[in-house]
């Protein structure tokens, strides 16, 4: 066996899905289940959703889900699930979600809530599933060890805008950093979850930590960063992530109440499919600059500074959409490595989905996509410009809308608390590079 796959065999057997279940909502009636899983969806109402979806719904947007699979035969998926790959090469194929964690995160995406399923952020956007192995899987039987790598490099070639990640790693690997940094370099845009136990080592997790990535943490009910959610100088959003509804197993057949990183990345991915379903002429690095300048604040929150738990800010589409808050700047610059990704990659018309998973099928690329070259580089986990980091904070995240709350209202007591005492922010945030 070469270092190379032991790596990565390392690596896929930390690999875990960034969601914890909680409490069941309801058994098997649909009647039952719509009622309880919109209901449970407290953060549509403060994003203002409605109010949105008048302008921007993520049409002609697609979005790769890399995850456990997506059943596209959900009442809420139906004719939403594009033609995927299985780059596990396990039994079944992209379809056959083994934990019911990848159609969770497709529904929390663009889910219709038909039949009492999930109501999507970007219900008219359309979703490729990838499907990957977890720890449990690659202990039932044999699958590709390369499996991330070549599922990240076939969405890159793929039609999709987004890539959503919602998995997380305590490992370093170079081959998928550069998997990444191709898909940054296509001009697409690749959100991951920053992990679920802050509260434990808070370790970084990859791929968020990777500079390419968009890492995405986990904010509460309350509107603070979840004591969870890992924190360091490689968060660049939160999003909400707990108490939400999601499946609660492969059964897919009654919703539970979930907390994680997973929920908040896959919400930032919709919320950048809005965006540039606005805006289809704009590149990754518009969309992604527009949504960091929007990003909720509080009010006391010293500009330049950069927050150890929340980065730039929580998602905030509709202050973007609605208000026309935060400015595209330059198409070809990446905004959080300030690097010229070469790409440039824009939203369009989607092809039309087929229930059954049949149409416009991108694994022509993802079945023979080769693995990334490896490097030696280590993972830039650091400051490189000497500023030393300020330690940790008490919930420091963002806030309130400057317009007396037209938009999700986050932690503006904790932001207050963090302008005074300096706690948790970079005040020159280290150059985010390759």
């Amino acid at each position: 066996m070469t270092a190379g796959m032991m790596e990565r065999g390392r690596l896929r057997r930390a690999l875990l899905g960034a969601m914890a279940l909680t409490t069941v909502l309801a058994g098997v009636a649909p009647a039952a289940v719509a009622a309880d899983a919109r209901s449970q969806q407290w953060y549509l109402e403060p994003m203002h959703v409605e109010e949105i979806w008048k302008k921007a719904t993520g049409k002609g947007i697609t979005v790769a889900v890399i995850d456990s699979g997506v059943d596209p035969s959900t009442p809420s998926l139906k004719g939403k699930v594009l033609k995927g790959w299985d780059a596990a090469e396990a039994k079944g194929d992209e379809t056959d979600d083994y934990t019911g964690h990848g159609t969770s995160i497709a529904e929390i995406i663009v889910g219709s809530g038909a039949g009492g399923g999930i109501q999507g952020l970007a219900p008219d956007a359309k979703v490729i599933p990838y499907r990957v192995s977890d720890t449990e899987l690659q202990n039932q039987q044999a699958v590709n060890a390369f499996d991330m790598e070549q599922a990240i490099k076939a969405a890159a070639d793929s039609d999709a805008q987004i890539i959503n990640i919602s998995w997380a790693s305590d490992y370093y690997s170079s081959a998928i950093r550069n998997a990444v940094k191709y898909a940054n370099k296509k001009g697409k845009l690749v959100f991951a979850g920053a992990g679920n136990t802050a509260d434990k080592d808070n370790k970084p997790q990859y791929p968020a930590a990777y500079p390419e990535a968009i890492a995405v943490a986990a904010t509460t009910r309350e509107g603070v960063v979840a004591d969870y959610s890992q924190h360091g100088d490689y968060i660049d959003l939160a999003a909400p992530g707990s108490q939400i509804p999601t499946w609660c197993d492969k059964n897919l057949t009654r919703y539970c109440t979930s907390d994680g990183t997973s929920i908040s990345t896959a919400l930032a991915s919709a919320s950048a499919a809005l965006v540039w379903s606005l805006h289809p002429d704009w590149t990754g690095n518009q969309v992604l600059r527009a949504m960091l300048e929007s990003a909720g604040r509080g009010e006391d929150w010293e500009p330049g500074t950069v927050s150890t738990k929340a980065g730039y800010g929580v998602i905030r589409p509709n202050a973007h959409i609605t208000r026309g808050l935060g400015k595209p700047g330059d198409p070809n610059i990446n905004p959080l490595t300030k690097e010229s990704t070469g790409g440039a990659a824009t939203g369009g018309a989607t092809p039309s989905a087929d229930p059954s998973g049949s149409a416009a099928a991108p694994s022509e690329a993802g079945s023979s996509a080769p693995s990334a070259t490896t490097s030696a580089q280590a993972p830039d986990g650091k400051p490189t410009d000497g500023t030393a980091v300020a330690g940790s904070t008490e919930n420091a995240a963002s806030a309130g809308e400057d317009d007396g709350g037209t938009g999700l209202v986050i932690g503006i007591a904790a932001a207050v608390v963090v302008v005074l005492a300096g706690a948790g922010f970079a005040l020159a945030r280290r150059r985010r590079t390759a």
